[in-house]
């Protein structure tokens, strides 16, 4: 096991430093930092020096090796805008992200094994048919259209939630339902598809024959034996909460790492980028590992 994580951990390395490669080249092409942060009466001169005294002069291949020593002595420069660490400008924005993505996450998983469980016990019931709906139009719909729709009905027209912002409860409800909504569909899809195959082998039929209640079936033979496709998909599902909740979070103007990567590219900060991009490429390593761990202790053939 420890041999599997370490090469995993290898692997993730290698995708993080060409992740890191790759931004570092993009944020070069957006433009010149001196540009926005200099008045547009600047002179030359004074651009230059701006430039000169951030590094911004040197080719990109030098630029990138001074970037890579600063790293090594984890400096990951400084936020060009707020004048401070960058990384530790990314690291006050992640836990609001991290507290967005894991709420959202737990929702669906709980919520879906619900529904998905009840749609398996009765296939092409009306409960079935009701869930079949409502979880494929939640898969189906864009994050940024609901998103809107949510903002222009229930904060616009009717006034019941802000539109944007942090604070308490009323504020958490719409980033959260829209983040919630697609992984809770996919899930129940999952959940209800697994547990009909598994509800169908001869030991659930043996132990229906046997005379054990539905509901203990249901729960010990039926939805036991589903978890590792749920397990699957829901980790992929929390590695795109994390990595993809830039739009919701722009859009209801959350203050978590998305809308500062998007902020930091807009204002040509390249070492919060950077730091952003690092932060989330990490998070999503960790995240990966403690999925292959939960495979092996939901199954310990996997462990051999």
């Amino acid at each position: 096991m420890f041999g599997f994580i370490g090469k995993r951990a290898f692997n993730s390395a290698i995708s993080i430093f060409g992740l890191l490669v790759l931004v570092f080249v993009l944020t070069r092409l957006t433009g010149d930092p001196a540009a926005l942060f200099l008045p547009l009466d600047s002179s030359l001169e004074a651009r230059q020096e701006f430039n000169r005294l951030n590094g911004f002069d040197q080719p990109i291949i030098t630029q990138f090796f001074t970037y890579l020593g600063n790293l090594a002595h984890l400096d990951f420069g400084m936020s060009l805008r707020q004048n401070r660490p960058a990384m530790e400008v990314a690291l006050e924005a992640f836990p609001r992200t991290l507290q967005l993505a894991a709420i959202a996450i737990g929702l669906a998983i709980s919520l879906s094994l619900l529904v998905g469980a009840l749609a398996a016990a009765r296939p092409g019931g009306w409960f079935d048919r009701l869930s079949g709906f409502i979880s494929l139009a939640g898969a189906s719909a864009p994050d940024f259209w609901v998103a809107i729709v949510g903002v222009l009905v229930f904060s616009v027209g009717l006034g019941w939630l802000p539109t944007s912002g942090s604070g308490g409860i009323l504020f958490w409800i719409m980033p959260i339902f829209v983040l919630t909504l697609r992984p809770f569909g996919l899930l129940v899809q999952v959940v209800r598809g697994t547990m009909i195959g598994v509800l169908a082998m001869p030991h659930v039929k043996t132990a229906r024959a046997k005379g054990v209640s539905p509901k203990s079936i249901l729960l010990r033979h039926g939805l036991r034996n589903s978890m590792l496709p749920v397990v699957t998909v829901a980790g992929d599902l929390a590695a795109s909460l994390v990595n993809g909740a830039v739009v919701v979070e722009t859009i209801f103007g959350w203050p978590g790492i998305g809308k500062l990567m998007i902020d930091s590219i807009v204002q040509r900060d390249f070492a919060v980028v950077q730091s952003t991009i690092l932060v989330t490429a990490c998070a999503i390593f960790v995240l990966n590992i403690l999925i292959d761990l939960l495979y092996a202790a939901l199954d310990p053939r996997i462990r051999y």
